[in-house]
């Protein structure tokens, strides 16, 4: 993989430990701003509204902007927004910096995604991707369990010092080691682009990433209160928990960067069963420490094995949208960093306790093969009724 690639790679783990921190952050950032747990869950669901907002509109707009100008611009905003966070005692300027965060975030994402596919051989677009997503899974090991030590330890205010901190060397990475030039020297119209979303294919691929990235945050965003109040583990475990997860993906991603271009449909059929039914083992074994903890560690692997595979497919699948393809896939995928943590805080709120979001990420995977399975009928019943010659 190009060096300029995995440096990619750093800007985007900051940025992932920005995006997941909160998850050991909540229950402190509700005390201190005066909100309940979930409406402090909320900033992860406005995190990933803006991301699925901002991905496509901002990757559009920079369509012509020279890459690495792009992707500076993005990271110092990102960067100014965190610093806003850090200083603020207000919630709602808090939500507003994470609005304007992810937009910063998806901007960066969505052209960090076509960079990274450019970079390599055509056919090793899930490489490049899990390389590039391996920044969020190292986010998910080392960047939120620090962050929540920082926070247990000087307030959650720290987390977002060290973020800023965090993408200071990944701005001076990003402006010496990627290649500047435009981003395309002419670029395809951008209705040509927009009506590639009409091709089946590629909105069932996203469908289903946001569907399974919305089962992975629906738990995870609670994983701190799971473990707390179901698990009976102390406060203290909270990091560890996360570096367990982390850890899981890390290694999910990585697995499935070796198969995602040649196997697909192993990785996703088989890795999807065993995840639908780890959530449910999750849900029933939570109150138990021992398999609680395993299944943390093996459904961080599985929802990022999965999930960066049905990535790299719909890059394979938006071949009429050069230029918008990775704001596509970002956009799609933090549908689901929306969905489940709103999904997981009314299921809270409504007083079914912090084991109910595992039962919601079971159900959403469930959702995605009934999703699939469908869209394969349909497929079938087209290919069966095209005249002979076709």
């Amino acid at each position: 993989m190009p060096f300029a690639l995995l440096l990619l790679g750093l800007a985007v783990f900051a940025q992932g430990t920005s995006e997941f921190m909160l998850s050991g952050l909540v229950p402190d950032i509700a005390r201190d701003l005066g909100v309940s747990v979930p409406a402090a869950g909320a900033l992860t669901s406005a995190f990933a509204v803006g991301m699925v907002v901002g991905a496509p509109l901002v990757a559009g707009l920079a369509r012509r902007w020279p890459r690495r100008g792009a992707l500076l611009a993005f990271l110092v905003a990102f960067l100014v927004v965190h610093v806003l966070g850090a200083l603020t005692g207000s919630f709602a300027v808090l939500l507003v910096t994470r609005v304007v965060g992810a937009f910063a975030n998806a901007g960066f994402l969505a052209v960090a995604l076509v960079a990274a596919v450019g970079m390599v051989p055509s056919d090793a677009k899930g490489r490049a991707t899990s390389t590039l997503l391996g920044g969020v899974t190292l986010a998910c090991v080392a960047g939120v369990p620090a962050g929540a030590v920082l926070g247990g330890l000087w307030g959650w205010r720290a987390a977002f010092w060290a973020v800023a901190l965090v993408s200071l060397p990944a701005l001076f990475a990003v402006a010496r080691s990627v290649p500047g030039g435009a981003a395309e020297s002419a670029p395809p119209a951008l209705r040509g682009e927009l009506r590639s979303l009409r091709d089946p294919l590629l909105l069932v691929t996203l469908l289903l990433g946001a569907l399974v990235n919305g089962a992975t945050f629906c738990t995870f965003t609670y994983l701190a209160p799971l473990v707390t109040e179901v698990t009976g583990l102390g406060s203290t475990w909270v990091p560890g928990v996360l570096a367990l997860f982390g850890t899981g993906a890390f290694l999910g991603v990585t697995a499935a960067g070796r198969f995602a271009d040649r196997r697909p449909v192993p990785v996703l059929v088989g890795g999807g069963l065993v995840l639908g039914a780890g959530w449910c083992a999750l849900a029933l074994g939570a109150s138990h420490p021992a398999p609680a903890l395993a299944l943390v560690f093996a459904q961080g692997a599985l929802s990022f094995g999965v999930g960066s595979t049905l990535i790299a497919r719909s890059l394979y699948a938006a071949q009429g949208a050069p230029t918008l393809a990775g704001g596509f896939a970002t956009a799609a995928f933090n549908v689901g960093a929306a969905v489940g943590p709103w999904a997981a805080g009314a299921v809270i709120g409504a007083g079914f306790g912090y084991r109910a979001p595992v039962w919601v990420s079971a159900a959403l995977v469930a959702l995605a093969f009934a999703v699939a399975a469908v869209a394969v009928r349909r497929r079938e019943r087209a290919v069966g009724q095209d005249p002979p010659g076709h």
